[in-house]
């Protein structure tokens, strides 16, 4: 078991770049961490890594090594989870990371009904509109729109959420309401900042099948959609957010909803629509998933396939 220990300290230290930032993976203090790779390069023979109080790097002995045991560690994961697969009991740990307002306004309400499925899984979920290393920050499975998809990860869409451009009746009734996209530079716009690249994401229509992303006269901008929601409410202008944010404040009328169509008016060619925004669960390996990703990715696709909070406001379009 020491042997075993040592190679998945040394697995884990090479993954993540440091013993310090494998020691807290493995849930053990650095200096035991680095006493489990002493060991086995004791009992190997041979130097695995040569350190420094800045960095770390591998030997040739530590290439060849690593790339073969690495593997062995996948297999031996994948190993438990089946066994415990065949006792129909799922356990372990699962650590979610979810973009903001999706995780805070739909993946939280969900979660305790799949703790309650799955009482022996412990659950953590890290709440971040930035893109996280899974890897790094030993995250098991996330929640990220197609902006934040990245090569390496498994992803699977999960919702089409309907953007929905809002704002206070109040500010609508002395402002006017915009019928078309090309009206947005008229109005005071409420945008969100990217937290990646700092960049404003665009409020793009589509229109006769051609995608359209219109100038906006943008008056304050924020990277969490629940200042934007604020501000908007205070009549501070438009904002652009999903409908599993603003249906219920517009339910409340807080909020109006702008540029839906009319019921019964059908669909025609000038209307212009906000584009949706894709959801996916993502994850590292679609050949080893460990139990609890994988229970967890079914629960959630069959959690929002109807979800009421990815459904577009109803709400008489006005113009």
């Amino acid at each position: 078991m020491s042997h075993l220990r040592g190679i998945e300290t040394f697995v884990k230290t090479v993954e993540c770049g440091s013993i310090a930032a494998a020691a807290r993976q493995l849930g053990i203090t650095a200096a035991a961490a680095s006493q489990n790779v002493a060991r086995l390069e004791k009992e190997l023979g041979t130097r695995l890594l040569t350190r420094t109080t800045r960095s770390q790097a591998l030997t040739a002995a530590g290439e060849v090594y690593f790339a073969r045991v690495g593997p062995i560690l996948g297999e031996l994961a994948q190993a438990r989870s089946e066994i415990s697969d065949l006792h129909h009991e799922v356990r372990g740990r699962l650590k979610i990371a979810s973009w903001v307002a999706i995780g805070r306004h739909v993946i939280a309400p969900l979660l305790p009904a799949f703790i309650a499925r799955y009482p022996k899984v412990q659950v953590e979920v890290m709440i971040t509109d930035k893109n996280v290393d899974h890897l790094k920050d030993s995250v098991d499975v996330g929640i990220r729109s197609h902006h934040g998809l990245e090569a390496g990860l498994v992803a699977r869409r999960i919702a089409t959420v309907p953007m929905i451009l809002c704002a206070a009746p109040t500010y609508l009734d002395l402002h006017g309401r915009p019928t078309e996209p090309e009206n947005l530079n008229a109005h005071a716009c409420l945008a969100f900042r990217m937290p990646n690249d700092g960049r404003l994401m665009e409020w793009p229509f589509l229109r006769a099948g051609e995608r359209l992303a219109p100038k906006r006269n943008v008056v304050a901008a924020s990277n969490d959609n629940d200042t934007l929601v604020a501000m908007a409410v205070a009549g501070g202008g438009i904002a652009r957010l999903g409908s599993f944010v603003v249906n219920p404040l517009i339910s409340q009328g807080l909020l109006e909803p702008l540029f839906l169509r009319q019921s019964g008016t059908g669909n025609t060619q000038s209307q212009a629509d906000p584009e949706p925004m894709e959801f996916f669960v993502v994850y590292r390996d679609r050949h080893h998933i460990p139990a609890p990703v994988r229970a967890f990715v079914d629960f959630i696709v069959d959690a929002l396939e109807n979800h009421e909070l990815l459904k577009e406001p109803a709400w008489p379009r006005m113009i």
